[in-house]
């Protein structure tokens, strides 16, 4: 987004689908680690400067269009209601557009004279007749280049400015980036996975890594352009993305949906004014804090936006503002199931969804669970019940078990588990300012 005379600082902000963690980590690729850093992409990484890199940022909710709904609304699923990537679950429905998508970031922006400018994937169902077509530009908005339905880098369709524009399929001319102890699910299967299965998913790996290296150009591109116009040091620049993703980790072939860490933990970079070079900040931060934090840099009076997140502004610019970090958070998400059996996997039943054809699936209606994450200096305790016939509860100490490998649940005083579930409770249940005024006693294991 870029100011009027009124305003101060211009924001832009890359939102990528489904990157996790291991997507920070330079070991992986050179040029992706260079990417990361916007103002590397121009000069050496040991000389990059500016820079903000919290490591810690979690998504409330490992699913597309529920997470990027909470990154446009800065509230809880449970609060701006959209459950999964379907109308009937509220992705970009008419209840959604009425509702939350009225009250969103681009619309407080618009309110402060901002111009705003949006492109590439908005909700999964975006462009769908019950959503009212690519007609429909979101409030807030000036300039509007929105994929139609999910991403697709060929023979896709965009709404340019609410009219339809389509894209073929030559590589040359329409490539995207170019052009602008565990819940059941992880205990069915019953051999392991198949070689041809472990070859599928390592070129998925090669090839998110390759789709990375055009996002590499998108950033060099706009860096460079802002520097040519004598703003890059006038402009925060944000690298996020809506959840995290698997391929392989215990076994679930490829996609996203679980309360781990490789589906919940996202990368976040921030550079701007008032910030410090190479610092690491270790306090949670959420998506639903993305939001408010524009707001903040943009002007707006917090106490009238409707939010659950904070603004991490004071963690990143405390010589900017003061405030105070979170010890613990809220992860939501809604299991989706079909009301048939598979027709390729009759002996699991109906119920399932996203099934591998070797009959591994990644989601069901009773993968439905919420959880209590905290940090709290030694004790790092994930804390999760599950809505099933079971009753199952999983708890990981992140301490001493970053890859969540043992469930501690029969191990762990009653009196921790009762506390976390009095901390879930109140979180299910909370909207707007007590989202984030939730507190408890500290936890020791």
């Amino acid at each position: 987004m870029f100011p009027n005379a009124k305003a101060e600082v211009c924001v832009s902000n890359f939102l990528l689908r489904g990157v996790g963690p291991l997507s920070l980590s330079p070991s992986h690729s050179s040029s992706c680690f260079k990417m990361l850093f916007s103002y590397c992409v121009i000069n050496t990484v040991s000389r990059c400067e500016f820079f903000f890199c919290p490591c810690v940022q979690f998504t409330v909710t490992p699913l597309c269009c529920p997470s990027r709904s909470s990154i446009l609304s800065g509230r809880y699923p449970h609060n701006h209601g959209v459950r999964n990537n379907s109308v009937s679950g509220n992705c970009s429905s008419a209840g959604w557009q009425k509702g939350p998508e009225s009250e969103a970031l681009p619309v407080y922006l618009s309110k402060q004279k901002y111009q705003t400018f949006f492109a590439g994937k908005y909700l999964n169902q975006y462009g769908s007749k019950a959503g009212g077509g690519v007609g429909h530009v979101p409030l807030g908005w000036d300039q509007w280049h929105a994929l139609v339905g999910n991403s697709q880098y060929y023979n896709y369709t965009l709404s340019v400015n609410g009219k339809e524009e389509k894209h073929g399929d030559v590589y040359e001319k329409d490539y995207l980036p170019d052009l602008i102890d565990k819940h059941w699910l992880l205990r069915q299967p019953t051999n392991p996975m198949p070689n041809s299965s472990v070859g599928f998913l390592d070129e998925a790996y090669r090839k998110r890594w390759r789709t990375l290296l055009s996002v590499d150009d998108l950033v060099e591109m706009l860096v460079q352009k802002l520097k040519d116009i004598k703003e890059l040091n006038n402009t925060y620049i944000f690298y996020t993305s809506d959840n995290g993703y698997h391929t392989g980790q215990f076994s679930l072939p490829i996609d996203k949906r679980q309360l781990y860490e490789f589906d919940i933990r996202v990368p976040l970079l921030v550079r701007g004014p008032g910030i410090k070079a190479n610092i690491t900040v270790q306090a949670p931060v959420l998506n639903i804090d993305l939001t408010p934090t524009i707001l903040d840099i943009a002007g707006t009076n917090l106490s009238s936006v409707n939010t659950d997140g904070f603004s991490y502004l004071p963690l990143m610019a405390p010589s900017l503002r003061n405030g105070s970090a979170r010890s613990f958070f809220l992860v939501e998400y809604s299991g989706e199931g079909q009301s048939t059996e598979d027709p390729s996997c009759p002996k699991l039943g109906p119920g399932v969804s996203e099934c591998f054809p070797d009959c591994v699936c990644e989601d069901a209606f009773n993968n439905t669970y919420a959880c209590v994450r905290a940090l709290e200096g030694p004790n790092d305790l994930q804390y999760c019940e599950f809505a099933d016939s079971e009753s199952f509860v999983e708890v990981y100490n992140m301490t001493s078990d970053p890859h969540q490998l043992e469930n501690i649940v029969k191990k762990v005083d009653p009196a921790v588990l009762q506390a976390m579930n009095q901390r879930l409770i109140k979180l299910q249940s909370c909207v707007g300012s007590s989202c984030r005024e939730v507190k408890g006693a500290r936890l020791l294991l």
